[in-house]
């Protein structure tokens, strides 16, 4: 890990700060997976899975500076992955709330931006104020499912995926460092989400999907907060299919092995609480979705 501290007296730039084994972290968990197969009779079979892992991680040594009266600013005891950020409270009702309001460290702050909330209570907005908010952004949970059946000539098989216990930061530029501080995509297009549901003087929504629209970088509403946060959890019918194959007796008469007509599915459904775009990639909403796929076909063995 980087040293928390280096004189000006070495004689280093900020890039070229060392490195130096002076951490220590612990991880744990739980894996496992279950397969059950099962015939019931001379028509009716069903195979299933499931698989589970949980794996959490902690720092235990980190070389950081005297926390004790900001002990939310340590990384001891908390989550490799674990993001820090302001607490977002609302957006400011009017230039009398901001005025009135702990400074945010800009003074192009207005109705319409976001309030993030005094933490140590000093009176103004600083990197001492930000907390560990959400969940690790490296998922905790990540689990499967399935089931095969059949009955018959008829068969039916399915796979569900999820994951859980994982937070994303929303962002529409290419850079992962800005978080949605442009609404513009390549400064040409807004995102209908954005454009139906943002702050303006004609919806003064101080919950509302965006804070005020902004032709420029915003400093204040770019920082990492509660406010771009979301919930990265989500199950997915990641397979489904459908198959019917003909009887022997049938496929005889024409000279054939087997036949098998069936109907396949890829991502068809996606539950999750996040409805903008694909929860899987996380907030670069601008990045190639996940495709849906469905296949029809027949499978003929001789």
């Amino acid at each position: 890990m980087s040293r928390s501290f280096i004189p000006q007296t070495m004689g280093l730039t900020g890039a070229e700060v060392p490195q130096a084994n002076l951490g220590e972290a612990e991880g744990q968990g739980v894996d496992f997976s279950i397969d059950y197969h099962q015939s019931f009779n001379k028509d009716l079979w069903m195979i299933s899975r499931v698989n589970f892992t949980y794996a959490t991680s902690k720092y235990v040594k980190y070389e950081e500076p005297d926390y004790t009266e900001t002990p939310w600013l340590s990384h001891v005891g908390q989550k490799l992955s674990q993001p820090w950020g302001y607490v977002a409270e609302r957006l400011f009702v009017d230039e009398y709330e901001v005025e009135n309001s702990p400074y945010q460290g800009s003074a192009t702050v207005m109705a319409g931006d976001i309030k993030y909330r005094d933490i140590n209570g000093d009176g103004q907005i600083t990197t001492l104020d930000q907390v560990p908010i959400g969940y690790p952004t490296t998922p905790e949970i990540i689990y499967g499912f399935g089931v095969s059946a059949g009955w018959k000539s008829f068969d039916v098989s399915c796979f569900f995926q999820g994951l859980a216990r994982r937070s994303f930061f929303l962002r529409t530029t290419s850079s992962a460092t800005q978080y949605s501080t442009m609404p513009f995509q390549n400064q040409t297009q807004l995102l209908k989400a954005y454009a139906d549901d943002h702050w303006s003087e004609y919806n003064r929504n101080l919950y509302a999907l965006f804070p005020r629209l902004d032709s420029e970088e915003n400093v204040n509403n770019r920082m990492q907060s509660t406010w771009w946060m979301r919930d990265g959890s989500f199950l997915r019918l990641k397979a489904l299919e459908l198959g019917y194959t003909m009887p022997a007796s049938l496929t005889g008469k024409i000279n054939l092995e087997k036949v098998r007509v069936y109907a396949s599915g890829t991502n068809l459904l996606t539950f999750s609480k996040f409805k903008l775009w694909d929860p899987e990639m996380g907030g670069n909403g601008m990045g190639y979705p996940i495709q849906k796929v469905i296949n029809a076909g027949i499978q003929v063995s001789f």
